[in-house]
């Protein structure tokens, strides 16, 4: 072999070697993404966008209901519950009692205000009933977290019926019925 053929023939090679970098760039970047379509890459980002939503769920979690500790069930979008008063048992959300799941989707509510904050002012919050499951210390706490979102400059409107509610809440708008299908709107405080 002259010395002409090996230099073409190392030429070659290193062609060869940098095509199979590329190939290999794409097939990682396809095992990443998936299907043209995304469908892969769209699951992953779900997956950590639902991971960090629940970063932020366990921060008022703490506040409102220690026992409780929110996680994703792995390779899924679906959430369970750690029971911290139970060494940390993996539960369904479930087996939740109605004031427990009440203050679950409060904790995921003021946790959806906190990342949608990250990019943009989310200043209003409503909520609409849900009070009326609540024991008088659940409730109490989860008015406090209400509150403690009013003195951090946020709106929060709350639609109930629970009397204690009522007597906690400075300004109320009060739709009073007045017959024939009409009502009144009453703004007190």
């Amino acid at each position: 072999m002259c010395i002409r053929d090996s230099h073409i023939a190392a030429d070659l090679q290193q062609k060869e070697k940098e095509k199979r970098e590329v190939v290999t760039r794409w097939d990682k970047l396809n095992s990443l993404i998936g299907s043209h379509s995304g469908g892969l890459f769209r699951r992953y980002a779900q997956e950590y966008t639902l991971d960090v939503l629940l970063q932020y769920a366990n921060v008022q979690m703490k506040y409102l209901n220690r026992r409780y500790t929110l996680s994703r069930i792995p390779n899924s979008l679906s959430l369970q519950v750690l029971d911290n008063d139970m060494a940390a048992e993996v539960r369904s959300v479930y087996s939740l009692s109605g004031g427990e799941s009440f203050l679950v989707s409060l904790a995921l509510a003021l946790a959806l205000s906190s990342l949608s904050s990250t990019k943009m002012n989310v200043e209003t919050l409503f909520i609409d009933e849900g009070f009326g499951s609540l024991d008088t210390d659940t409730l109490s706490v989860a008015l406090d977290a209400l509150e403690s979102l009013q003195n951090q400059g946020k709106k929060v409107g709350v639609i109930s019926h629970v009397q204690e509610m009522v007597e906690r809440i400075a300004v109320k708008v009060v739709v009073e019925k007045e017959g024939n299908g009409r009502s009144n709107i009453v703004v007190r405080s």
